[in-house]
């Protein structure tokens, strides 16, 4: 792999800088500079997704009080650890644009959009849903103010997974949806560049590691990867192929499932995939149109 998220920093306590247990001003103690080095110095860009599911009702909070000043926030922590932020909001009915514009603006007045990617704090992502029918307002948002090649204001979206690991054409319905956007809606979600997001897929399923994990035949990087590397665009951008693949969840997804830690680790899934895409590592910069 080339990037690593460490998840998640809870919104409201990165608002208001808190310190206990488990936080250093805001930030939860395990996303430290030693974390972040480890993976720097084998060349593994490193970001910090805010939010998560069970945080939704604390980006609500934290967006309502001082949206500019979270953003601010984000910004410094970005800075100080040298990491990129991932905007991992997932309010499906009611999401606050008015206050995550706010944060982004405020994040962007102190990072200006990088396109040579050589500021690892510049790197600032958008989690959607796996496809268009879920986060509705956030997909409409996303992709007419901050995704538009000709003008972007983030670097790009990741398709988050669906409920469950999909089949491959399940998989690649999903991020069509993405690619043609959905005209019927009111108002209408525009076509995404296949260069403006990721396709995600489980690492464990149940109790014990997917194909993704340790079977590169059987994955579905596998299965969907001529899609993923061909995918024409379909209203927006001009090249074909998406921008690559994620994975949730490395190490623990939690507490009840297994691990891909020894003696569950993806040199066999991930690990081949890698090599059999020629991925680059480091990362280079990333296509912008």
């Amino acid at each position: 792999m080339n990037l690593v998220v460490l998840s998640f920093v809870q919104p409201l306590k990165l608002l208001n800088k808190t310190n206990d247990s488990g936080d250093s001003n805001g930030v939860p103690v395990g996303m430290n500079a030693a974390v972040v080095n480890y993976f720097t110095t084998h060349n593994i860009r490193v970001m910090l997704s805010i939010g998560g599911i069970t945080y939704t009702s604390y980006w609500d909070q934290a967006l309502s009080q001082n949206a500019t000043q979270l953003g601010l926030n984000a910004a410094a922590l970005a800075k100080s650890l040298g990491v990129g932020i991932e905007i991992d909001y997932e309010n499906n009915t009611s999401p606050n644009l008015t206050g995550l514009q706010a944060f982004i603006d405020a994040y962007r007045s102190q990072i200006p959009y990088d396109a040579s990617g050589s500021n690892p704090a510049a790197r600032l992502t958008i989690d959607l849903a796996a496809g268009d029918r879920y986060l509705i307002g956030l997909c409409q948002k996303a992709t007419a103010s901050w995704l538009q090649s000709s003008s972007p204001v983030l670097d790009y979206a990741n398709a988050m997974v669906p409920n469950k690991q999909p089949s491959t054409s399940s998989a690649e319905s999903n991020w069509q949806e993405h690619i043609d956007g959905k005209p019927q809606y009111s108002p209408p979600i525009g076509p995404l560049a296949p260069a403006k997001f990721t396709g995600s897929v489980y690492l464990v399923t149940g109790n014990r590691p997917a194909p993704e994990c340790n079977n590169f035949s059987a994955s579905l990087e596998n299965s969907t990867g001529t899609y993923v590397r061909t995918v024409a665009p379909n209203g927006a951008g001009t090249s074909d192929g998406m921008l690559g693949y994620m994975f949730w969840a490395a190490e623990c997804q939690g507490t009840r499932t297994v691990c891909t830690t020894p003696p569950n680790t993806c040199e066999g899934g991930v690990g081949t995939g890698a090599k059999t895409y020629s991925i680059p590592i480091p990362m280079p910069a990333l296509r912008q149109n």
